[in-house]
């Protein structure tokens, strides 16, 4: 690995599964340093090649995990899922060592309030995370849907009909839905910032945020 005062853009990940594995591979195809950890040494060999180092190590020892120097990377990423006491456990030693950004993966709400209790800073579901979003879409006009905090939301959708040909400060979107349109994209162009005087049109797609209901009610309008 890099020098220690070199290591606060790369990141540990631990655990090579399907999740993990995904993710330590996108890290790597964007240039960022990454340690993989894994007590399966098949996951391990399949990943060498595949990031900067991969290692086989118990993450539940606090001292392989020490020898592994984890304490002096900026980020980690805990991506056991279906063993919950190994990645508890594993949060919980990252957090002793210090480490300033902890992402955990859980695999249910409980799982979730644990590892956040022992100290994760961000803790993902991606299961549910992606079920609560093809929802969105199954159910409504959305071509995409992003929850950004909780109730609040960044949406793409087609602009509505009765928008063709006026201006967005004429519409009155937000006082009516409380969403604000904050980008749109012509038909052949990439998207742009809208502003009070951009002019929707039919074929248009907006990208909107605002409260979660209020983005899926201005989805729905035709």
């Amino acid at each position: 690995m890099a020098d220690k005062e070199s290591r606060g853009d790369a990141v540990m990940v631990i655990g090579l599964g399907r999740f993990g594995g995904a993710l330590a591979t996108e890290l790597a195809v964007r240039g960022v340093e990454v340690l993989g950890v894994d007590n399966d040494s098949r996951n391990v060999q399949e990943f060498s090649a595949r990031l900067t180092h991969a290692v086989c190590a118990d993450s539940t020892d606090a001292d392989a995990m020490t020898q592994l120097g984890a304490a002096e990377f900026g980020r980690a990423v805990v991506g056991i899922g279906t063993d919950i006491e190994s990645s508890v456990l594993t949060t919980s030693i990252l957090v002793d060592l210090g480490l300033a950004d902890i992402w955990a993966k859980a695999i249910s709400r409980q799982h979730a309030q644990i590892l956040r209790r022992v100290g994760a800073h961000h803790v993902v579901q991606p299961e549910a995370d992606m079920g609560e979003r093809v929802a969105h879409l199954v159910t409504g006009r959305m071509l995409d849907y992003v929850e950004i905090d909780e109730d609040y939301a960044l949406i793409k959708t087609k602009a509505p009909a009765w928008a063709a040909g006026r201006a967005l400060r004429e519409l009155g979107i937000r006082k009516t839905y409380g969403v604000t349109v904050v980008g749109i994209k012509k038909p052949g162009v990439g998207f742009t910032y809208a502003t009070p005087d951009t002019v929707i049109q039919a074929g248009d797609t907006l990208l909107v945020t605002g409260d979660a209901d209020g983005t899926e009610r201005f989805s729905e309008e035709t």
